[in-house]
């Protein structure tokens, strides 16, 4: 074989090569292919199925992405037992609320995958307030849920009332009308489901919100201790906004006050709504799913949640479910990868519709206020949602309620109920 011969053989293996090599028959595996674990509560299985089908026809990093559906009752005990084993799942749902709690148990996301810049512009600002601490993410929102109003058509049909309360002021004015009281004072019907905490559905949510409005700031600056009992100079004069804001929640089982409407000895909230015994409750979206499992045939509609007269923005309540990925987990960037893949705008359209939430993405919301009536406000409302730094949510919650029942028992006053909220919550924050 002359060696022009040999010279051209070489070269068509070098270009055949090449071609192979560009193509990717010729190459090294970029990734080694994982297993990913995923816990969450609330949705099922199902929701998730086709994501995880189409995610890993495109990606051969991952072989295997298991989704389980886990009780709520239980689940951040089982969270944290199977951490403390190096058995947790790669990717779990962490509550809006966690991130004080259980930030040491997360793998931040890398700033070069998803820039902290690019995080604000797509969420609502609630999600940053929640979930990021000193520009590093560490959970993505699926949704975005808030408190709302639900009121029972026909009562305010029959009272003669044409639309719901906008304000608090509106509110009280309307329990004139739709709460019914026996000869002997006793409530046959009430107003608004709201005063109590053990019979009253998220209590210690509507009372953080009432705080919130009412300009209570919660937490000291460097996240130390709870100051929603200090005062403030409004209008030249000396105020209290928690303090107030516990008195005006508690007014309303109070049998002596103008807004007498509800008691301890009135059914749990949400039945007592479903059962036409209260014309108006509050929850979160999924209480629709409740409501129409409890009475299908309950006429009623959801409005805004009652702001203050006169305020100068609206304040809600956000309560939600995020995703994030554990610190134990050996495949921490195929992990964050298929929850970015998730909260991309066609998919998380697609779950949003799947599992009926409200939608977290700022270019969502217009999408859904127009194509889905029953989430409208409370994706709207997203856009205003608020919360605040807890050191332990569960623990908080039952503080919260504590000092509402200890007013409606009478053993506490005002100044006492609120100054045992400060002081227990800054005694979780201490440790």
């Amino acid at each position: 074989m002359s060696k022009k011969e040999i010279l051209l053989i070489i070269i068509v293996v070098a270009i055949v090569g090449g071609i192979l090599l560009f193509i990717g028959f010729i190459r090294p595996p970029k990734c080694k292919p994982v297993s990913l674990e995923v816990w969450g509560v609330y949705d099922e299985p199902d929701v998730f199925n086709e994501f995880i089908s189409e995610y890993k026809k495109f990606n051969n990093c991952v072989i295997s992405i298991n989704y389980q559906k886990k009780p709520f009752e239980d689940y951040e005990k089982e969270l944290i037992n199977a951490f403390a084993v190096d058995k947790g799942p790669d990717i779990w749902m962490m509550h809006n609320t966690w991130l004080p709690k259980h930030k040491d148990k997360i793998a931040e996301l890398a700033e070069e995958v998803f820039p902290f810049s690019q995080y604000r512009q797509t969420f609502v600002d609630v999600a940053a307030e929640d979930l990021t601490e000193n520009n590093k993410i560490y959970a993505i929102p699926l949704y975005v849920d808030t408190l709302a109003l639900f009121y029972n058509l026909n009562f305010f049909n029959t009272s003669g009332i044409s639309s719901p309360p906008e304000t608090w002021e509106d509110l009280i004015n309307d329990l004139g009308k739709l709460t019914k009281k026996n000869q002997f004072g006793g409530i046959e019907k009430a107003g608004a489901a709201i005063g109590t905490a053990e019979n009253i559905n998220r209590a210690s949510d509507i009372l953080a919100l009432l705080m919130l409005q009412n300009g209570t700031k919660m937490v000291s600056d460097e996240k130390k201790s709870a100051t929603f009992e200090e005062s403030i100079i409004l209008n030249g004069e000396t105020y209290y906004p928690g303090r107030d804001a516990l008195r005006f929640y508690t007014e309303f089982s109070g049998p002596n006050k103008i807004t007498y409407t509800w008691n301890r000895q009135m059914p749990y909230s949400v039945d007592a709504f479903a059962d036409n015994k209260a014309a108006m409750v509050f929850g979160y979206s999924h209480l629709i799913n409740t409501l129409t499992e409890k009475n299908p045939y309950l006429a009623y509609r959801i409005a805004s949640m009652p702001q203050i007269k006169g305020r100068e923005f609206d304040i809600n309540y956000a309560s939600y479910w995020a995703m994030t990925v554990s610190k134990k987990s050996k495949a921490k960037d195929e992990a964050w990868k298929f929850i970015i893949y998730l909260t991309q705008k066609e998919n998380s359209k697609n779950y949003l519709q799947k599992a009926d939430r409200p939608a977290a993405r700022r270019d969502l919301i217009d999408w859904q206020k127009s194509n889905d009536l029953n989430l409208a406000i409370f994706a709207e409302q997203s856009l205003t949602a608020r919360n605040w730094y807890q050191a332990d949510s569960s623990a908080i919650e039952k503080i919260f309620n504590n000092a509402i029942e200890s007013i409606v028992l009478g053993s506490a006053t005002y100044d006492q109920a609120i100054e045992n909220m400060a002081n227990q919550t800054t005694l979780l924050m201490s440790k």
